[in-house]
Formats: structure tokens, sequence, C-alpha cells
């Protein structure tokens, strides 16, 4: 991807890198690059899991569709309405027409915080700076590019703030590990993430690059458009009243429907600024293929169990984020009422 010094960095982020906090935590697989928190009740003194609280955090695995002895385990509904797409104007590829997008003067200027009282000025660089200063870069242009969409079906888009942590840190959906992955909290409408999980992306899941990150960051993003939409908050609303197999096949949906989102953002995103290299999108669809629930279970399991699914194959994954990078439209991106996935 193409960035330079005169690029825009985010200011909603909390840098909480070296400050701990990690533990108890656990998180559903089920949002962004792994999933969506959701807060689980400690035992008394926060010292560990009791018999009584394993027993609640199985019986809310099984309402929400999984199964407790397989947290990778995670897939069509029947019938689930949700609020309509809104309708943003197309894209056109280079060459191709007007882009209504393309507005003079978009932010491009960066201020650096001055530093705050007792703080040194200077300090020696973090080996993660780079990324850290990637994830920055990426996140602004989320900001960007979500602006100008709602902005053009009459919605005012409201920033995530971005939390990049190491090994461990609270949310307001509960306590976050490294070892989840990227992941969403709607209750905060924040994107957390271990910039470790790079590492990871690149030795575990072989998707190296840098569009693979913001392939993930994106995802994670296009969640917090989902909860904007209403559309988080009516399939939470549906995995209540579905059985086990009916809650993993809408939840499939759900994270098609980010990657879709994902790709949207990649195609406007070039359109507004120039951003892609030959070769990106085949990173992003790496990365999408290698975190496919196909590609997991065999890993780690040595199977594939499609009922089973709560992300959707990596076939699939890399199928909707074409889809939305190919049209540049939100519209394209209805999974719910789609009859094929």
């Amino acid at each position: 991807m193409r960035y330079d010094e005169s690029d825009r960095e985010s200011s909603n982020v909390e840098d909480r890198r070296g400050q701990g906090g990690g533990g108890g935590g656990f998180r559903f697989p089920g949002g962004g690059g792994r999933g969506v928190q959701i807060p689980i009740p400690m035992g008394r003194g926060g010292g560990g899991f009791s018999i009584t609280t394993l027993l609640i955090i199985g019986a809310i695995m099984l309402l929400f569709g999984l199964n407790p002895l397989d947290l990778l385990r995670g897939g069509g509904p029947g019938g689930f309405s949700f609020p309509d797409m809104p309708q943003n104007q197309r894209i056109d590829r280079p060459g191709g027409g007007t882009n209504p997008f393309d507005i003079p003067g978009l932010p491009g200027s960066r201020e650096a915080k001055p530093p705050q009282p007792g703080q040194p000025t200077q300090r020696t660089a973090r080996p993660d700076d780079e990324a850290a200063q990637f994830v920055r870069r990426v996140l602004a242009d989320t900001e960007d590019v979500w602006g100008r969409i709602f902005q053009s079906f009459g919605r005012k888009y409201e920033d995530p703030r971005l939390v990049m942590f190491s090994g461990g840190t609270n949310s307001a959906c509960g306590q976050g590990v490294a070892q989840m992955g990227p992941f969403y909290c709607p209750l905060d409408k924040k994107v957390y993430i271990d910039l470790s999980f790079f590492n990871e992306l690149d030795r575990r899941f072989g998707a190296p690059g840098d569009f693979a990150q913001a392939y993930v960051v994106a995802h994670e993003v296009g969640h917090h458009v989902q909860n904007l939409l209403g559309i988080a908050g009516k399939v939470q609303e549906a995995k209540q009243r579905i059985s086990e197999r009916q809650a993993n096949a809408l939840q499939v949906r759900m994270e098609l429907q980010a990657d879709c989102l994902a790709g949207v953002w990649a195609s406007v995103n070039d359109q507004l600024k120039k951003r892609l290299q030959a070769g990106d999108i085949e990173e992003g669809l790496r990365a999408a293929a290698a975190i496919g629930d196909d590609m997991i279970q065999k890993k780690m399991q040595g199977r594939v169990v499609p009922e089973a699914f709560t992300h959707g194959s990596s076939e699939q994954r890399q199928r909707w984020f074409m889809r939305g990078y190919q049209s540049g439209q939100i519209q394209q991106c209805d999974t719910f009422n789609a009859s094929d996935l």
C-alpha cells in the first residue's frame, strides 16, 4: 500500500501496549479476525473460574451456538430480515468515469501531539512502532471513506476508537487477550488489536503483507459499520431465538458481510487516494483464505465440520471480499438475503 510521511494518522487510537491487563477473559469466535468479545462473569476474587462459572460459560456458549469443547468451532439461516443496506453511488474502477467521492482537500495533514507533562520528549523506537503507524494510517483511511459513504446517504459516521495492546486488556465486553486475535466490541465501539497478531498472520497462517494487515483492520471496522446501521443488534436478538445450527449460520452471514464491507472500503479508498499497489488484493485474498473456518478446522482438528462454521469458508470469505471490492457498493453486501453464500 502507498503511504508516506504526508499521510494522516488517526487520533482515535489508544496505545495500551506495555500496560498488561491480560488474564481471565474469554471471547467467543464471531467477529473480526477471531471474534466479537462477550463479557464472562468471573469467580469471587477474580482468581480463576469456579465450577459454577464454568457451567455458566458452557451454558452461554451453547446459547450462542458454540460447542464448549471446541473454541474454534463455529455456520445459512432461514428467513432473517435486517435493516436495508443504504445505497451508495457506484465507484467506478480507474478510467471508468467520475468518482462521486473524489472531493478535493480531503484531510491529509498530520499534527504531532505535544508531550504530556512528565513524559519524555523522545524515546527509543519500539520494534512494533512501524506497525502501529501503519494501523493508524489505515484507520484514518477508514474514517475518511466511511465518513463519505455515510454522508452520501444522509447519515453521519461515528468514528470508532482502536485500542492497541500487548498481552491483554480490558474492554466493555470483558477482558481480551492476545490469543483471541483482533476483535470489535459493540458496547464501547472499539476495535482491539495486539500487533503481534500480524506476525501470527505471516508465520502461522502464511498471509504476509501490508494489505493483509489492512484487511484485518478493515474487517473489524466493518463490524463497527454493522453496529451503526443496526445490523449487529438485530443479529444478536435473532440468535437468542434460534437453534445452535441456525445461530452459527447467522454468524457466518454477519462475518461475510464484514468481509464484503472491507472490500468496499478497499475499492473506495483506492479511488480516493490511490493506495493499492500490484499484489495488494492478492495479499488480502490470502489472508481471507487463511482464516476461513475450513482452513482453521483442518489445522486444529484435522477435519472440516461445515455446520460448525461461524466465519465462513476460505472460498466464501474471498468471494464476498471481492464482491465488495469489485462493486464499491455497500448494497452489494446483503449476505442475509443471499440465497447462495
